[in-house]
């Protein structure tokens, strides 16, 4: 009597394929169902199934890296982010000079005071070249703040500023230009 190996008693898990469906679970499913599939079951439709679930995985996180970086839904919603992150930034510069006395020299001290303090620059999306901060320079008793905009090159057409209006007699210490 011949023996039956227990890969011979049992279906390879094809249902299992199903959560390759699920980005990213699906990368850790499609590597399990791959293994198992060339070095359990010897199953040729299982190591597929896991391939495509690996595949699947890289091809969502792709395509959602793609449309954060160059569709305009996407870099219109930053500029809107950035916006909002300036307007209240103005007030967490102006909160700092009224508890030290003085403008900070640079945007990384808010975070002394408020650790939530927007200092990135949500208008550059997902930036691959790293944290890009607003830009900041303290003159004097006065301050210029800006972002840079989705090209992240100052003193561009595209560069937002923050919405304050300015008058008379307006206690606080930012200027547009410089």
């Amino acid at each position: 009597m011949e023996a039956i190996t227990i890969a011979e008693k049992s279906k390879p898990p094809y249902l299992l394929g199903l959560l390759c469906v699920i980005p990213l679970v699906g990368a850790f499913v499609g590597l399990g169902l791959l293994l198992y599939g060339l070095l359990k079951y010897k199953d040729k439709r299982l190591s597929i199934i896991g391939v495509a679930g690996i595949l699947w995985t890289i091809l969502v996180y792709s395509a959602l890296f793609y449309a954060g970086t160059h569709a305009s839904v996407f870099k219109k919603g930053f500029e809107n982010i950035s916006q909002m992150q300036l307007n209240s930034l103005v007030k967490n510069i102006e909160f700092y000079k009224r508890s030290h006395g003085q403008y900070p020299d640079r945007l990384e001290q808010l975070r002394d005071d408020d650790k939530l303090a927007p200092i990135n620059d949500a208008a550059q999306g997902m930036n691959i070249k790293g944290i890009a901060y607003y830009n900041y320079e303290k003159i004097g008793e006065k301050y210029v703040l800006f972002s840079s905009g989705q090209d992240g090159i100052p003193h561009t057409t595209d560069d937002l500023f923050p919405q304050v209006t300015i008058t008379d007699s307006s206690k606080i210490g930012w200027i547009r230009h410089w």
